[in-house]
């Protein structure tokens, strides 16, 4: 059974109940998936700029887009116009695998991995997630690599408060520490 599949079946009615929706549309679901990494101290490095790429192409299987500074800022030798990060955002098929990918296989392989923190949503519903290294994908073979980066993964859910973003993702199996 696919993840979408087992949201619709098993979740929704869940979080149906749980919330009191009348409507099956009033549900939250996840509407996106964002990946973006920010080049930071290799901007200048085109073998940095080239990685990064390659990185987000083999975990999302899709082509990244390059982010480029708004404005130039002089203490971070940043020109208007050059490549700052590549962002891809998932929708669909992909959105739903790369989910399961990342609940199942990627999260239990980062090191000392104690659960996420349920601080990082924005208040509309979002959740991010920051890696600061990205061989936790299995994509990513040990062997290949010749710089580790960090990643930010952004989850867009369509819940109107965190409150429901949390039991969205808690009944998906992302592992949020109970935090006080």
């Amino acid at each position: 059974m696919s993840f979408q599949t087992f949201y619709k079946k098993e979740i929704t009615p869940k979080l149906k109940e749980e919330f009191g929706y009348k409507n099956i549309h009033a549900v939250p679901t996840v509407k996106s998936i964002s990946l973006n990494i920010g080049l930071g101290v290799g901007m200048k490095d085109a073998k940095f700029i080239e990685t990064a790429e390659k990185t987000l192409i083999r975990i999302s299987g899709q082509k990244p887009v390059s982010t480029k500074a708004r404005k130039s800022i002089a203490g971070f030798k940043i020109r208007e116009g050059n490549v700052v990060g590549m962002k891809v955002t998932l929708r669909g098929k992909r959105m739903w695998d790369f989910l399961e990918k990342l609940i199942k296989i990627s999260l239990p392989r980062v090191r000392d991995f104690r659960g996420l923190s349920s601080k990082a949503f924005d208040g509309q519903g979002n959740y991010s997630i920051g890696f600061k290294e990205h061989i936790a994908f299995p994509e990513i073979r040990t062997d290949e690599i010749e710089l580790i980066h960090g990643l930010q993964v952004t989850i867009a859910t369509s819940a109107h408060t965190d409150t429901e973003s949390k039991s969205l993702l808690t009944h998906l199996g992302l592992p949020l520490k109970k935090e006080a």
